[in-house]
């Protein structure tokens, strides 16, 4: 019997399938429950404190004592979110969670000045329905220049990459260049990745080879995907990222019958 092919395709649904088809199965396909991540929340406390700094407050109100603000709001509300209160974490644990989430929000005023940011898109969901695949994603900002030129703006509260893998961290974001350009018509002019723990840009201009070469990309991958659910054959493809994968003591490339 086939599998069910998931109702969307995402960035982080791609890297997920390219990084291990049989990780992607357990967790996209089949809904395994996995412990959460306590970088993923750090960052959603983050991305709501910086989307509250835009969404509620004029650009010369945009300063560090707002964004704190906002980072206070955003803390009081994760408090009752089910993937924070599955942390567990001790008084202490939580003091050093929400410190170290104080100084992402601080970098970033050290690599932008959202006072002359002109934004028209914060959160934004785009969506996609091309020869049977519904590519979706959610843009955290898409700002406008003078000019009228487009950027895509994404926040990323990791570690930035080395240079040997700063290309594929920007799959994600070219994805949603793709798809401004077939949404709106017309390619943003440059793609950013913010990087708040370093805390550094890195930045590219979307060609029309390029925004080809993103959408190869996503129908290969999703046509695999495809195939993979019709024989139910998804592969473990083991390697560095195995140490941190939650679905390893089931993995068949670890334990062999």
């Amino acid at each position: 019997m086939a599998l069910d092919l998931p109702r969307t395709l995402t960035p982080s649904k791609v890297t997920a399938f390219t990084n291990c088809p049989l990780a992607f199965r357990y967790s996209v396909i089949e809904h395994r429950p996995e412990p959460p991540s306590p970088h993923a929340v750090k960052g959603t406390l983050v991305h709501s404190a910086l989307e509250g700094l835009f969404w509620n407050h004029d650009a010369p109100d945009r300063t560090p004592a707002a964004a704190m603000d906002e980072l206070a709001r955003a803390w009081k509300e994760l408090a009752t979110d089910p993937e924070f209160v599955a942390l567990a974490l001790t008084e202490d644990d939580a003091a050093s969670f929400l410190a170290d989430a104080r100084t992402l929000v601080e970098n970033y005023f050290r690599i932008e000045d959202p006072t002359v940011v002109r934004t028209i898109g914060v959160e934004l969901g785009v969506e996609l329905e091309h020869e049977g695949m519904r590519l979706r994603g959610i843009i955290d900002r898409l700002d406008i220049g003078p000019d009228g030129a487009l950027t895509v703006i994404d926040y990323k509260t990791g570690r930035a990459p080395s240079e040997r893998y700063e290309h594929g961290r920007m799959g994600g974001v070219q994805t949603y260049a793709l798809l401004c350009e077939r949404i709106l018509g017309r390619a943003p002019t440059e793609v950013r990745l913010l990087h708040l723990r370093d805390p550094l840009v890195i930045t590219a201009t979307p060609t029309p080879q390029t925004l080809r070469g993103q959408q190869l990309r996503t129908s290969a991958v999703w046509g695999a995907i495809e195939r993979a659910c019709v024989t139910e054959d998804f592969r473990p493809k083991v390697g560095p990222l195995c140490q941190f994968c939650h679905f390893k003591p089931t993995c068949p490339a670890f334990n062999a019958a």
